[in-house]
């Protein structure tokens, strides 16, 4: 006799136990239930599907009920909902669009209902342009509003896995977009410095982020939805997604006496069988065993595994479920996030001891064109054994994680991972794979060949015990630094250990990790007691993610000033995400800032292409100096850089250097975009000076200061000198660097993020212009009330009426950013008015100037 078998729910897990079931079962009766019309589609794929990035919307459908029903002989009814269960008569009861509400034996039962969307309750929940993402018909509706011409801003509401997807695509396709998350980081999964570097490829691909803030309420604003926060904040846009989360969709089986965990989900055993006999469920709706105890997993992976082994014992197989590692993996643009197993966060919350390290190798050999650099972090006990991982990079992240979710399966061990035998060639991976060479690292650790300490540990490291070692090179320390750290490089530590302290602790650190680990070998050896920054420097930047407050000039999502969106014009074909705006379609991602000599459109073709991605000031500016020395007359460099004073240094360096600026472009990713063409702007000079040579050589006339010095007489000084040349016509530029930054700074505190350190610096600097002390005879403050006391009673401008003066005669004000960036001070921080830029683009001022001062 026939076994007669119903699945509730199709998709990923009632869609998989029905066609496996058939394979094993030819004779077997199944009944699939589906409530909507669509019984087996790509739940995964609809945010891309919205976004343009998949445009056949008949892709999404991975098997009709007509197609499924031919192939597997299955008796498939949609529209179709079970609304009970009866596990004592084995019955369930049916409504259906068709046929009513009848009801249904079974032999064997398979639940796989899914989740649905969380819809807080909130005034204005229920209002028509507030959507959430679960199946085709809601993507349907979605995409129509997407594709409308009145559509031009969307708010997300949650920064999970469909938050942050529906945010990129809603982005791609055109939109002007902000996501709110309640919490302190987005993808909750991840490690915050992890999550923060994907956080920080959102907002660099121009998706504005608004963390730790919730919705208070909804409501219509004209043809718009207004959100409020609950941090007051009011935002405005044509389009809200709700994607705060996904509930087990289990409500009919009440009184069925199927348990349930406690936030709805079906229990069940390593057979998928619930505590009712011949009931097995599968999917998003199921409580299933993982690393750290009883947990859901709503993703496809173990969805499909599950409908699978549910298929199994039914037809009379032993086949078990494991223990689920988590492993997931999500595309933020440009770069991509994964991990498998325990995170940190949760080794935290269950009290289990741990280490963590880090490493930033290239995805592939560095010398195959287009290495791109990876972040990845593994976490292991003091046996080796490993508990977790996490990637993020733009490119070989999959592959990575995979690698290690394979080991992590079976029980392996840090050493595990420095003997696997993986695929190389150069366009792939280095001959020791990143993979090995995390493992190489922690094995380190393991055995006792290294002591490791990680950022968070410097905000508790005592200088009285222990001294903070910088082995970079004295150019890498002095484009930026950990506070409080002495300079010696690794090549001169042998030469230099008269002066480390023997009684303190050496902790030392480098750019990634590798140098320091070296240094620590060394000073091990010689005698000393030495801890090693896992990462190094990069990860310490890295630990804290800060997201950039919105722009007051941005008017995006308020009614009447909707931008035009150069990514949703219709039928403007195809779409580009090219580095260069300079040869990009009309389609592509608009530019911040732009500066070119040539029509745009026209290509430029560069006779040399230089990456200097990832360089602090003034490393950008060296790698074009000597590019450009290599170069002949008329040649053209393409450079590119991510240091933010490189917009203004390049265009300095080339006017100082007499080379000719075709372009320079600012990207939202952050990304500076530079063409320069070799002798371009002395060509032209020769030409004039044929014409009129005292015109083409006359002095400059300009005047320009370094104002180093935070003290009140040398700042005033500074300032009566540049009154006095701005009056008499010059040119004015003032260049504060280090102490010099604190004149510029607002008087009232300015509620900016920063990290610890930060936060030190700036309890302990003055606080504008007037908390200077003088260089001389301060008196803890007497003295420079007495100067100022002076300088009234002999009717003398203060320094606040000398800059205000300097300000109104076009006096130029320029804080250092990378002076900015090693005493953590926040743009936000100055007063108005005050230009950000670099080395280079003071060197082109003072290059135009016949008076230079440095104070």
């Amino acid at each position: 006799m026939s076994k007669k078998v119903i699945i509730v729910g199709g998709v990923a897990g009632g869609a998989s136990a029905a066609a496996r079931l058939r394979r094993l079962d030819e004779t077997a009766h199944i009944i699939m239930f589906e409530r909507d019309e669509y019984i087996s589609f790509a739940n995964c794929g609809l945010p891309y599907y919205i976004g343009n990035t998949i445009q056949d919307r008949s892709k999404l459908i991975v098997q009709t009920p007509e197609a499924m029903t031919k192939r597997f002989n299955l008796d498939i009814r949609t529209r179709s909902e079970v609304i009970s269960i009866d596990p004592d008569a084995k019955k369930v009861t049916v409504r259906s669009l068709e046929h009513g509400t009848y009801e249904e034996t079974y032999d064997a039962l398979v639940l796989s209902p899914g989740a649905r969307p969380i819809r807080p309750e909130l005034p204005g929940i229920d209002l028509p342009h507030i959507y959430s993402v679960r199946n085709i018909p809601d993507t349907d509706r979605i995409k129509q509003q997407v594709i409308s011409p009145d559509t031009r801003s969307a708010i997300v509401i949650g920064g999970g896995y469909i938050g942050v997807e529906m945010a990129e695509n809603l982005k791609l396709a055109g939109l002007e977009v902000t996501l709110v998350q309640s919490g302190p980081q987005i993808m909750n999964s991840f490690d915050p410095e992890m999550a923060g570097m994907l956080a920080k490829e959102m907002e660099e691909q121009g998706v504005q982020l608004i963390l730790n803030d919730k919705v208070r309420s909804f409501k219509e604003h004209g043809v718009q939805v207004e959100a409020l926060l609950e941090s007051g904040q009011t935002l405005h846009s044509d389009i809200v997604i709700l994607a705060v989360g996904v509930a087990p969709d289990t409500g009919f089986l009440t009184g069925s006496g199927i348990k349930l965990g406690a936030r709805g989900h079906i229990q069940v055993n390593e057979a998928l069988e619930t505590n009712v006999e011949g009931v097995y469920a599968v999917g998003d709706a199921v409580e299933i065993h993982a690393g750290n105890g009883k947990t859901a997993i709503p993703l496809a992976g173990p969805a499909n595994k599950q409908g699978r082994i549910a298929a199994d014992r039914i037809a009379g197989l032993s086949t078990t479920y494991s223990v689920s590692q988590g492993t997931s993996i999500i595309k933020v643009f440009d770069v991509t996030g994964a991990q498998t197993g325990l995170s940190e966060k949760t080794l935290k919350l269950l009290g289990l001891a741990y280490h963590a390290v880090y490493i930033h190798p290239n995805a592939h050999a560095a010398y195959y064109p287009g290495a791109t650099p990876l972040t990845m972090k593994l976490l292991f006990d003091s046996e080796g054994k490993i508990l977790g991982a996490s990637a993020v990079g733009r490119t070989g992240v999959d592959k990575r994680i995979d690698d290690i979710a394979a080991v992590l399966h079976f029980g392996g061990t840090v050493t595990d991972l420095t003997e696997l035998d993986l695929a190389y060639a150069p366009p792939f991976s280095s001959a020791k794979d990143p993979v090995n060479m995390l493992g190489y690292v922690a094995e380190n650790v393991v055995t006792g060949k290294t002591t490791v300490y990680v950022s968070e540990d410097l905000q508790n490291r005592n200088p009285d015990t222990t001294l903070l070692v910088d082995v970079r090179s004295e150019l890498e320390h002095q484009n930026g630094h950990i506070p409080d750290s002495v300079n010696i490089p690794v090549d001169e530590l042998r030469d230099r250990l008269s002066e480390l302290d023997r009684n303190k602790e050496i902790w030392v650190y480098c750019q990634v990790g590798l140098r320091g680990y070296t240094s620590a070998r060394i000073l091990q050896q010689h005698g000393y007691r030495v801890r090693n920054l896992t990462g190094g420097y990069k990860t310490y930047m890295m630990n804290k993610f800060e997201p950039k407050k919105p722009d007051r000039k941005e008017a995006s999502t308020e009614i009447g000033q909707k931008p035009e969106s150069p990514a949703k014009e219709k039928g403007s074909g195809t779409e580009s995400r090219s580095g260069s705006a300079v040869t990009a379609s009309p389609a592509s991602v608009p530019v911040v800032e732009k500066e070119s000599s040539i029509p745009e459109g026209m290509p430029i073709h560069a006779n040399m292409k230089l990456d200097a991605c990832g360089l602090s000031c003034p490393g950008p500016l060296v790698e074009a100096k000597q590019a450009m020395d290599g170069l002949a007359a008329g040649q053209i460099l393409h450079i590119t850089a991510t240091d933010p004073g490189f917009y203004e240094d390049v265009q300095s360096f080339a006017r100082m250097s007499g080379h000719e600026v075709l372009s320079v472009i600012k990207q939202p990713n952050g990304e500076i975009s530079a063409h320069l063409k070799k002798d371009g702007v002395k060509q032209q000079a020769a030409v004039l000076s044929l014409q009129n040579e005292s015109q083409a050589f006359a002095r400059p006339e300009g005047t320009t200061m370094v104002v180093f010095s935070g003290d009140l007489d040398k700042a005033i000084a500074s300032f009566i000198i540049a009154n006095g040349a701005a009056a008499s016509g010059k040119k004015v530029t003032l260049f504060f660097t280090f102490w010099g930054l604190n004149i510029l700074r607002k008087t009232e505190p300015v509620d900016v993020k920063k990290n610890f350190m930060g936060r030190m610096f700036g309890m302990m600097m003055p606080r504008g212009s007037r908390k200077l002390g003088l260089s001389r005879m301060n008196m803890l403050g007497a003295g420079s009330k007495m100067i100022r006391s002076v300088m009234k009673r002999s009717n003398i401008s203060s320094l606040e009426e000398l800059m205000d003066t300097a300000v109104s005669q076009g006096v130029e004000l320029v804080a250092c950013q990378m002076s900015m960036d090693v005493m953590g001070i926040k743009h936000e921080e100055l007063i108005d008015g005050v230009k950000i830029g670099g080395v280079g683009y003071y060197l082109g001022q003072a290059d135009q100037s016949g008076i230079n001062l440095f104070i």
